[in-house]
């Protein structure tokens, strides 16, 4: 059986959503058709006994859009402000969207200081156990409104790397408005290559990230390509597809040959606090 086909085996599995692929790009506005379709796709997931964590980016968009701001915002204050706005529409769009088919959700906000203090990692570790063993879907999200720079994630890549490690996912999900790895950017190299799979992350795998040009995320390829190192020295295979079209999100699951798949290689040596304390993920 090929790497792909392993893909349809997998139980506990980590989606994260950037905020390209939740929003319409002119507006910067939640993309309500594609959010009830994915919503859809998740519920029907979960009803085949698979175990999901969402990682939603989205929150500072939303809250951008409601507060008239026309340009993203540089300020940490605004940025606070934007989050507390949006990471409550948000969920509200998320609940009543997830209602609609009878699914249970559930909210988690996690600041760095969660992974790093010892109870509130374990405590964390256990809602998440004790929420999935109900079939309910966390919601991830970091705390923007009470982050500083010294004890935050800075994107969400991260933060869904280090949730699959901690609930010991075995497959991690970046639906992202980029197609996969390349060699270069397409956008500047039409020469550039696709890869498809990525068996081993080295110094040439890393020298490819290139920044994202996006007005709304946070993350381009180098922290995707950090976030892989993370997912699969923690056991977990990690792929990165365009969100585009939300159904992609089968095709993975289908064991399809979409997007770049980072196959998992076991660290024995593996420790979280490891990534965390000394941000090799960075």
């Amino acid at each position: 059986m090929n790497s792909r086909e392993l893909l349809k085996k997998k139980q506990r599995i980590v989606i994260k959503l950037g905020s390209s692929t939740i929003t319409h790009e002119k507006t910067g506005a939640l993309n309500l058709g594609k959010l009830e379709k994915l919503i859809r796709i998740l519920t029907d997931l979960t009803n085949q006994g698979k175990e999901l964590v969402l990682v939603s980016s989205g929150a500072i968009a939303v809250g951008r859009k409601a507060l008239g701001l026309k340009t993203k915002p540089t300020e940490k204050s605004l940025k606070q402000a934007c989050a507390a706005v949006g990471q409550a529409k948000l969920m509200m769009v998320y609940q009543k969207l997830f209602s609609e088919y009878n699914q249970t959700l559930a909210q988690v906000l996690i600041t760095k200081y969660t992974m790093l203090n010892d109870i509130s990692r374990e405590n964390a570790q256990n809602t998440f156990r004790e929420l999935l063993q109900m079939h309910i879907i966390p919601i991830v999200n970091e705390n923007d409104t009470v982050s500083t720079d010294e004890i935050e994630f800075g994107d969400n890549d991260t933060l869904s790397a280090l949730v699959a490690a901690l609930i010991h996912a075995d497959l991690l999900i970046l639906l992202s408005d980029i197609d996969g790895l390349y060699t270069d950017d397409p956008t500047k190299n039409p020469e550039a290559s696709f890869i498809s799979i990525v068996g081993k992350i080295d110094e040439t795998i890393c020298n490819m990230g290139k920044e994202s040009a996006t007005s709304l995320g946070t993350g381009g390829m180098t922290t995707k390509i950090s976030a892989a190192r993370i997912a699969t020295d923690s056991g977990a295979d990690m792929v990165i597809v365009n969100g585009k079209d939300i159904h992609i999100l089968e095709d993975v699951l289908a064991g399809k040959n979409v997007g770049t798949l980072f196959k998992a290689h076991k660290n024995h040596g593996f420790e979280l606090m490891d990534y965390i304390k000394t941000k090799q993920y960075s």
